[in-house]
């Protein structure tokens, strides 16, 4: 006979029970948390207790308005609402300032050209006498070493039109060397005016003055001077600065008269003590 194995009763038992009772009923657990009385005591903090004296009036005497919290902002929520407020209104004005600058110089850059190979006896109102015929021109900067070929310069027109037609000017000869003309990639930096010539006594005086650069270290102030008076006249005021970084040093020489200081930007290149010095006009107050 073939063995019949037995099955434990209680193993009948438990299959035979039903599914719905061991799953929990989410029904009941809502129905326990309703019964809860939220001013029972397990449910106050201990400082609550009746054994301090704050004014505890015992938990069957509390109304359920006393939980309630306050809404109204205090004081310092107050000053950081504000604060909030004045960053955002800040930084939407600054965005909107950035923006509008940047469009201010994308239009300055489309109305600008970039000249190069500039003669060095070309002067700034010479070129912008030449593009002139191109359009109004509000502003025209010479840049590089005023005594060498490679100067170059920016010119802006008050409109695209006049900034398109002076590209066609490339190739003209203006001094001894044919000038390139091209778009350029940059605006010209706007100049503060409180450094400009502000009376025709400031104009005069700049009319006077000349910029002296690479100046010998060893050569001193009274050196200086005599070297200017020798070579191009009177010298009403020199100012000689220099520091331990730069190996040379500059001066500003203010003359008597203008004329004086003409022959001096023909100097260039003389020695003064070892080094050859080169000069600019000071167009500066």
């Amino acid at each position: 006979m073939a063995a019949v194995a037995e099955i434990p009763a209680d193993a009948n038992k438990m299959d035979s029970k039903p599914k719905a009772e061991s799953e929990f009923s989410v029904q009941k657990l809502v129905d326990m948390f309703t019964k809860l009385n939220p001013l029972a005591k397990e449910f106050f903090p201990s400082s609550y207790s009746p054994n301090h004296d704050h004014g505890f009036q015992g938990f069957n005497q509390l109304s359920p308005t006393q939980f309630l919290v306050s809404t109204k902002p205090s004081a310092n929520e107050n000053f950081l609402n504000s604060r909030r407020r004045r960053n955002s209104f800040n930084q939407g004005r600054r965005r909107v300032s950035g923006r509008s600058l940047k469009a201010q110089r994308e239009d300055s850059i489309r109305r600008t050209v970039y000249v190069s190979e500039i003669d060095q006896h070309v002067t700034e109102e010479r070129l912008a006498a030449l593009f002139s015929s191109c359009g109004q021109v509000i502003d025209c900067r010479i840049c590089g070493d005023p005594h060498s070929v490679l100067r170059f310069a920016f010119v802006e027109f008050a409109d695209e039109y006049g900034a398109r037609t002076a590209l066609n000017l490339g190739g003209t000869v203006l001094g001894y060397y044919p000038v390139r003309v091209l778009p350029s990639k940059t605006a010209i930096l706007p100049v503060n005016p409180t450094f400009l010539p502000r009376s025709d006594d400031e104009r005069e005086m700049c009319a006077r003055t000349i910029y002296c650069t690479n100046i010998d270290k060893k050569v001193s102030q009274a050196e200086v001077k005599n070297f200017f008076e020798s070579a191009c006249g009177e010298v009403m005021r020199l100012r000689l600065l220099g520091d331990q970084v730069h190996s040379t040093r500059i001066a500003f020489v203010e003359f008597a008269m203008a004329e004086s200081a003409i022959i001096a930007l023909n100097c260039s290149g003389m020695l003064l003590g070892t080094q050859p010095i080169r000069f600019g006009a000071f167009t500066e107050a």
